[in-house]
């Protein structure tokens, strides 16, 4: 018996991610000067990751 083509995700797994972890937007917060030390981490501004 096959394995149905939805089951497989060897090759469609790795893709670009839109969404950030809290500690990846605090990185690019502070790349781009709108988070400096002792701002709290809860409730970041919303962010895009750069292209």
């Amino acid at each position: 018996m096959s394995q149905h083509r939805s089951l497989r995700g060897g090759r469609n797994l790795g893709g670009r991610r839109n969404v950030l972890r809290r500690f990846e937007r605090v990185e690019l917060l502070k790349k781009r000067g709108l988070w400096k030390e002792g701002d709290r981490v809860i409730g970041l501004r919303k962010t895009k990751p750069e292209a």
